[in-house]
């Protein structure tokens, strides 16, 4: 089998709170807790979960956007965490993000040419002409006219903007670009568009995608495997067809029925969780998941479950798998 373009292991991201005169570290808030996983070339992998459950905190922890990360980060055999500046710089190429807010995320002093060109300053990449040259190729191909070169974000739609900064993700030519959920400030009908731009670029670009998301039916439609989160901590892997059809884990089936159907007579067997999402500054012993548990039992409440394969290519944590085997 094909080595892992990416490959995440016991990765842990802990902010500390300080507080007192001498900020001191008194807690941490346990975004992200032992979270093993690995991604293939050509792969879409969905990373779904609530808010607050350290999605959008595993994508940024990857591409060493924030600090505090610990475990180990293997992209194409390089340790991430290891690289000095230099080379990290120099791997930036081959990692890129496409952000959820397509307003927020483009600086309104500057064109978007100069916003799609920066990368290519950054990295030296041939003079002023041979770069407009490249960001007016890439503008054409995620369906924005090469003629608004100079025109500001302000002056865009939001699904064009979106647009604008898939093009800022791909002027580099990357090979894996972390998605934080893309779609979600889109109407449902340019969602459609953008992800099925996202899909044609792939192709075009022998991509790798991340994709995060809170929406499990933007998951289905758009990827290969999906990985569920919650509260910091791997629930299920699987196929895209295992994870919406044969789930395991409790919390993956609640997601499931949570989502809308498309048809308004069809009947589901709807899952309501009791309760919020636990504070990660102090998350549950045990099951993170066992204080909203339908299903819960009394070891959930004192041990961990351990992240087992089910069949090939499915693991869950989840205690009920182990006493009903």
């Amino acid at each position: 089998m094909a080595e892992p373009l990416l490959k995440i292991d016991q990765l842990k991201i802990h902010f500390p709170i300080k507080k007192g005169f001498f900020k001191k570290d008194l807690k941490f808030v346990k975004a992200v807790d032992d979270v093993s996983f690995e991604i293939y070339e050509g792969e879409s992998v969905g990373l779904v979960g609530e808010s607050g459950s350290g999605k959008t905190t595993i994508g940024r922890g990857i591409l060493r956007l924030i600090s505090n990360v610990q475990g180990n980060i293997s992209f194409q055999g390089k340790q991430v965490l290891n690289l000095k500046p230099k080379e990290l710089k120099e791997l930036r190429k081959d990692f890129q993000i496409i952000f959820q807010d397509p307003f927020s995320s483009l600086n309104p002093r500057m064109t978007i040419g100069n916003i799609i060109e920066e990368g290519l300053v950054i990295h030296h990449a041939g003079d002023r002409l041979k770069r407009q040259k490249i960001v007016m190729d890439i503008l054409e191909k995620v369906g924005i006219n090469k003629d608004y070169y100079d025109r500001y974000p302000h002056e865009f739609s939001g699904g064009q903007r979106q647009r604008i900064g898939i093009a800022r993700a791909l002027v580099l030519n990357p090979k894996f670009v972390i998605c934080d959920e893309p779609v979600s400030a889109l109407d449902v009908s340019i969602q459609v568009q953008v992800l099925k731009l996202m899909q044609q670029l792939q192709k075009e670009f022998h991509l790798t995608y991340l994709f995060i998301a809170h929406d499990l039916a933007v998951v289905d439609y758009f990827c290969n495997r999906i990985i569920i989160i919650y509260l910091g901590k791997l629930m299920e892997i699987a196929s895209r067809d295992i994870i919406v059809k044969n789930p395991h884990h409790p919390y993956t089936k609640a997601l499931i029925s949570a989502s809308p159907h498309p048809d308004p007579d069809y009947k589901k067997n709807e899952i309501i969780l009791r309760g919020d999402i636990p504070s990660p500054i102090n998350p549950p012993s045990g099951c993170v998941f066992h204080t909203r548990c339908p299903n819960v039992i009394d070891i959930c409440k004192k041990e961990i479950p351990v992240l087992k394969q089910i069949s090939e290519g499915h693991y869950c944590a989840c205690h009920l798998i182990d006493n009903t085997s």
